[in-house]
């Protein structure tokens, strides 16, 4: 038999903190691999009196290795320490939190993905787990078919919250993380532990860094910027962050079909300071304030639409404006206390306010015209003929006041393989809201919808709630980590939520169980299975029905994950590689129907649906060019709806044929209602495929690109009010986008100035070109409604961004 040897250590980074996941192998494959746990630790056996070489691999670190002959049952210690990859500071490498159903998101560097926002929802997006938008313009997601308000958002444990009245992509400003603080993102797709909250969908869990030295970055480009400071004093016991960020999209929406005066201004502050009293104790605060403001006078707009063989043209000239303005505080004090090394106490105290006005009053003066299609006429392309004209004026005064009060307790106790959680939270909320919206169309000098005797308006919504609850939430998980015989390890968690609401009086209980399997061979595959009940209890978006009114009997929405998963790490062309990929089943019931314009939510205010959605996620992700990360995903993925009382009638007439009305001549005798059977939902998005692609120069690394490639099929079209057409399965157009940024290095952190040059305290510099929607594609992200006296409805499409060239620059230091 052949004689062993045993090699064991802690694998740490640059800043000597412990890495997780880090794939420990020999160079022949003999030995089976090894995996660091979240303390860094790893065990490996080898082959004795041979020479061995060790690799220790992580897709986010560059690759350590390590020659090593041991004699026969030798123990030997080795902990290397890993050098992160930023030759591409451009890319935040992906590694996974393989027990969870999460991956493990590294942010060392600022994300840059070539976009009109940059955001870290661009950062899921780019991942392809199951993300899904768009909208370029939009900071809103939807995961595995749920709304935009499904999604869970944490920064350091304390949960964060979304606009409500913001109806467009252009209106909304900054979301709440700032990529330049950031530490660490965790991603859940579904699946998620017990320790996070009620939303149907996914968790995003941000934290922000501890500072241990001096550090400084400043970016701007045409679209914005942003400034971060941070530092610690010199014994480490106080650190402290400081960002800001601005960004301005007027240059982008002046390319749009609307033309007019664009006054967007979104900025924000934040801060974050950590103290530590004590080896024990540690105090800490993270504040906010956010002012985003949007003002358009528009003047005209001409779109083309249609097909070559019906080419139609809309011409609008307006009079009028819209003014937006959403202001946003946040504040939380945390105390964590650590009588031990396994047992963490903290608490938390957070207040979020957020104050939204939304005042609009647009007229609109339109002419429908027939374009010439005729290749060999002078005119081609030319107004053929006029088929209507008329004016359409919408008017909003919409006012809403939001206060969250939360107090919580979060608690982790853990020894050797077993690790309990548990937390309790207290919420209230304070909600104003005044709505008075309405609409008004004229066509051909009539107004539409037509009456003799009144003055109809198409769309009428007024509504003035004040609402006051409270909110208690509990949660209690165990986590057992059971390594095997076979050096495989099996892992499982087990947990329950609670939620109670006094609005509604309803409690929730909310049962969640993970699996996770590492066998014992070659290659180093993991394999989870979930399952859990994911209750949404009502906020005040889903009570507001469309009429304007308050439905304070709503009852949670429920979501039964079923996910099977798995990944393996391995070597192609002899470079690292990692494939993922999920299937998933959710199952729902009380569900609150929904539309949506752009990204604006508005809910029927009703129990009276259930439905499923179900799907696969594919994603691989690796060193197609050697040294850089690429990555490439895909996403199969339905989901469908059954309302109660939603249905149709047909009719017959008196010799038992079937009578339409306004076209039929006989008489109507009879009618039969029918029950529609399921629906595609609103978020029902077939495929969607996500590429980003890296390369650099051989002979000059520090010139670099970024190809970021967008496809998902056609949304399911949506009428306020008209969920009897989704049975029809009228769709938007594909939504296809290719961005690409080229960026040069001329300070790298591999090659630090001399301390001689003047510009030796700059850590590292790049400068940066990127073509927004290379190719020009117009996508279409809603429909403006025109209807003609006879009765003749045109969709006129909305479209996004058109092909824009942006300049960054970024220093740190």
């Amino acid at each position: 038999m052949a004689q062993t040897a045993t090699v064991s250590g802690i694998v740490t980074d640059d800043g000597n903190n412990p890495l997780q996941d880090v794939n420990v192998v020999t160079a022949d494959g003999k030995s089976n691999p090894a995996i660091t746990d979240a303390d860094g630790k790893y065990q490996i056996v080898i082959e004795a009196g041979k020479e061995v070489e060790l690799h220790f691999i992580n897709l986010s670190y560059k690759t350590f290795s390590k020659k090593i002959q041991a004699k026969p049952h030798e123990k030997i210690k080795l902990s290397p320490h890993l050098v992160f990859k930023n030759e591409i500071e451009d890319v935040t490498v992906i590694s996974e939190n393989r027990k969870q159903e999460d991956i493990y998101i590294q942010s060392k560097d600022y994300f840059k993905l070539a976009g009109p926002t940059p955001d870290i929802s661009k950062i899921l997006l780019a991942q392809g787990l199951g993300v899904q938008s768009s909208n370029e313009l939009s900071s809103s997601y939807s995961v595995r078919g749920g709304s935009f308000d499904e999604n869970l958002v944490y920064v350091n444990d304390v949960e964060v919250f979304r606009p409500f009245l913001a109806g467009t992509g252009q209106q909304m400003g900054l979301s709440f993380p700032n990529p330049d603080m950031v530490s660490s993102l965790h991603f859940s797709s579904g699946g998620f532990e017990a320790k996070y909250g009620d939303k149907m969908s996914s968790v995003l869990d941000v934290q922000y860094r501890k500072p241990r030295n001096f550090g400084a970055s400043v970016q701007g480009g045409l679209l914005g910027g942003s400034v971060s400071v941070e530092n610690c004093t010199k014994n480490k016991l106080f650190s402290w962050q400081v960002g800001a960020r601005y960004r301005n999209t007027q240059y982008v929406l002046k390319a749009m079909d609307t033309k007019g005066e664009y006054k967007p201004s979104f900025y924000d502050v934040q801060a974050h300071l950590t103290f530590d009293i004590s080896e024990k104790l540690t105090l800490e605060y993270l504040g906010m304030i956010s002012d985003n403001k949007y003002l358009v006078i528009p003047a005209n707009r001409k779109t083309t639409f249609g097909t070559f063989q019906n080419a139609l043209s809309f011409d609008v000239y307006f009079d009028g404006q819209e003014i937006s303005n959403y202001q946003t505080y946040f504040s939380a004090l945390s105390a964590t206390y650590k009588p031990k090394d396994s047992l963490s106490l903290k608490f938390i105290a957070s207040g979020y306010r957020d104050n939204e006005d939304q005042t609009f009053t647009i007229q609109g003066q339109y002419y429908i015209n027939q374009l010439n299609n005729d290749f060999g006429s002078a005119s081609f392309g030319n107004t053929a003929y006029n088929l209507g004209v008329g004016t359409y004026l919408n008017n909003g005064r919409d006012y809403l006041h939001a206060n969250v009060f939360i107090l919580e307790h979060k608690g982790k106790y853990q020894k050797k393989r077993h690790t309990f959680l548990w937390g309790l939270r207290g919420q209230e909320e304070i909600i104003s809201n005044k709505m008075n919206e309405w609409n008004y169309l004229d066509s051909a000098g009539y107004s539409v919808p037509q009456s003799p005797t009144a003055i109809n308006l198409p769309y009428v919504l007024k509504s003035q709630v004040n609402v006051q609850s409270a909110r208690i939430m509990e949660y209690a998980e165990y986590v057992w980590d059971k390594p095997l015989k076979d050096t495989s390890n099996l892992t499982l968690s087990a947990g329950i939520r609670s939620n109670y609401w006094t609005l509604n009086q309803q409690n929730v209980l909310s049962p969640r169980v993970t699996a996770a399997y590492m066998p014992h061979w070659k290659r180093n595959w993991v394999f989870r299975a979930s399952w859990g009940y994911y209750y949404q209890p009502p906020f005040f978006r889903e009570m507001l029905n469309l009429q304007g009114q308050i439905n304070t009997n709503l009852k949670a929405q429920e979501s039964i994950h079923y996910v099977l998963s798995g990944d393996v790490d391995f070597k192609m062309w002899r470079r690292p590689f990692k494939f993922m990929g999920a299937l998933y089943y959710k199952q729902m019931k009380n569900l609150v129907p929904y539309d949506i314009n752009n990204v604006l939510i508005r809910y029927y205010g009703t129990n009276n649906s259930q439905g499923y959605a179900t799907g696969i996620d594919m994603r691989l992700n690796g060193e197609f060019i050697k040294g850089v990360e690429s990555w490439i995903s895909l996403s199969v993925m339905h989901t469908a709806e059954k309302i109660q009382g939603l249905g149709y009638y047909t009719y017959t007439d008196q010799t038992g044929q079937a009578f339409y009305p306004g076209l039929s001549v006989t008489t109507k005798t009879d009618s039969v209602y029918h029950t529609k059977g399921y629906i595609p939902r609103p978020t029902d998005q077939l495929v969607t495929l996500n590429m980003f692609f890296q390369d650099h120069l051989p002979k000059l690394p520090a010139f670099k690109m970024g190809l970021n490639f967008i496809f998902g099929t056609g949304l399911p079209i949506t009428i306020l009010g008209r969920k009897d057409l989704m049975a029809n399965n009228f769709r938007y157009p594909s939504y296809k986008r290719v961005d690409i940024n080229f960026t040069y290095d001329f300070i790298r952190e591999e090659k630090p100035l001399s301390k001689n040059n003047p510009f030796h305290f700059i850590r590292s510099a790049w400068l940066g070109l990127e073509v927004m929607n290379l190719l020009g594609i117009n996508n279409t992200v809603s429909y403006t409604w025109i209807n003609s006296v006879s009765g003749v409805s045109y969709g006129v499409p909305n479209y996004l961004t058109n092909r824009q060239v942006n300049v960054k620059l970024q220093i740190k230091f």
